[in-house]
C-alpha cells in the first residue's frame, strides 16, 4: 500500500514539475515576441555621393562599416574616405555612429564627433560629401 502512495505521489510530482516547466516555457516565448515587436527598425540611407550609392538602403540590424576597403558594408571609393571611415552600431535600441580614427573625420549634422554618438530620427552623418540619413520606425 506504502509503495502505491510512493508511486503515485512521485508521478504526481513529476506532473506538477513538467506543467511548471511548460508555464515558464511559454512566458519566456511570450515575452521574446514582444521585445520584437517593440524594437525599433532602423535603416541608413544615402542621399548624397556617387550616383551608384544614391538610394542605398541598408536595415541595420548589427554593425555595418562604411569606408573604401572592398570589404565594407557600404564603399565609397573615394581618396577623402579611409579604408574602414565609420561604423554604425546597435545598442538596445539605440543607434550610435562612431568614427574609426579617419583622416577626414566623420560629422553628424554638421558637427565633427569624436566619440561614439547617438543618432535619431533623420540625423545626417556625413562622410567626405556622402550624406548618409538614418531614420526609425
Amino acid at each position: 500500500m506504502i509503495d502505491v502512495t510512493l508511486l503515485i505521489g512521485r508521478l504526481l510530482f513529476v506532473a506538477l514539475l513538467y506543467v511548471f516547466l511548460l508555464a515558464i516555457m511559454k512566458t519566456g516565448i511570450g515575452l521574446v515576441r514582444g521585445q520584437r515587436k517593440k524594437e525599433k527598425q532602423w535603416t541608413i540611407a544615402v542621399e548624397r555621393g556617387p550616383k551608384e550609392l544614391r538610394g542605398v538602403q541598408i536595415a541595420v540590424h548589427g554593425p555595418i562599416i562604411v569606408g573604401r576597403n572592398p570589404g565594407a558594408d557600404i564603399v565609397i571609393g573615394a581618396s577623402y574616405v579611409s579604408g574602414r571611415h565609420a561604423r554604425f552600431t546597435l545598442m538596445g535600441q539605440n543607434l550610435f555612429v562612431e568614427d574609426l580614427g579617419s583622416t577626414n573625420g566623420t560629422a553628424v549634422n554638421g558637427k565633427p564627433i569624436s566619440d561614439p554618438t547617438a543618432l535619431h530620427n533623420r540625423d545626417v552623418v556625413t562622410i567626405g560629401n556622402v550624406a548618409i540619413r538614418v531614420r526609425f520606425a
